[in-house]
């Protein structure tokens, strides 16, 4: 376990890199659409509040959700631990499923709760649709987040090697699925029959509320057809789909001050 530790940070990090240079390099190759904000503008603003996020993180939960993992099973914490099933492969397997129902699950809370979704709507004000949108959220967001994550570690008992590869795929995702990159048609279909696709989720941050209450997933495409949430595409097309949270694009979306203050606002 401690060896677990000790490369987590290593394998998050080589694995955002690596995610992170393939999208971006992507974006430029083949746009899905155009911006209306500077890249270099929105991407300062959206990166500091990833900035701000880790270190909100490391100081206030500096175990994060694999140090969490890591301590319950040496204490023997979680349902899976007291049926000493943690150490088998299919369970480990099962419980970055469950991560991934569980996430989806928070997402639709954070737009249902009024007061969780003034919290989220930083991440859906942004302007553009882009991988930096994948990573834009409100630092008390991230913790509530991690806490909630932490909550299901100790009461299930998630290996602590689940934890990791789920954290990974989470991270990937969130990039992934917010690029601004283009599939042919027949593939996007074919990928989003399992997983999100970018055109998946990029009705999902349509200023139209009955679609930005649609296809909450991250990663697996199931959970939307499963409960009743998934919506093809925008009444507006791919192309015509306006991003915010209003009809009309506000710049006070863009900057890292405003971004901070969003919450405690009546509006951009």
């Amino acid at each position: 376990m401690d060896t677990l530790l000790e490369i987590e940070s290593s394998v998050r990090l080589t694995a955002f890199l690596s995610i992170f240079a393939f999208m971006a390099l992507w974006e430029i190759v083949a746009p899905r659409r155009s911006l209306t904000v500077r890249k270099s503008e929105r991407w300062l603003n959206n990166l500091g509040l990833v900035l701000v996020n880790t270190l909100v993180i490391r100081l206030l939960f500096p175990a994060a959700a694999v140090g969490t993992a890591v301590w319950a099973e040496t204490q023997n914490i979680g349902i899976l631990h007291w049926l000493e099933l943690s150490h088998l492969g299919w369970v480990a397997l099962a419980s970055v499923v469950l991560l991934d129902l569980f996430i989806w699950y928070q997402h639709l809370l954070f737009h249902k709760v009024p007061v969780l979704w003034r919290l989220h709507r930083v991440h859906h004000a942004d302007l553009d649709f882009d991988l930096t949108t994948g990573l834009r959220f409100h630092p008390i967001e991230v913790l509530l987040s991690m806490l909630i994550k932490a909550a299901l570690i100790l009461l299930f008992g998630f290996p602590a090697v689940a934890v990791l590869v789920f954290e990974v795929i989470l991270n990937g995702c969130a990039m992934i699925t917010h690029s601004n990159v283009r599939l042919p048609s027949s593939l996007d279909r074919l990928i989003r029959f399992l997983f999100v696709t970018p055109d998946m989720h990029r009705v999902h941050h349509s200023w139209r509320m009955d679609e930005a209450n649609s296809n909450y997933g991250f990663n697996l495409a199931v959970w939307d057809r499963l409960f009743g949430t998934y919506k093809a595409d925008s009444v507006d097309g791919q192309a015509g789909i306006t991003f915010g949270i209003t009809q009309t694009p506000n710049r006070a979306a863009v900057p890292l001050r405003k971004l901070l203050t969003l919450p405690f606002r009546s509006g951009l």
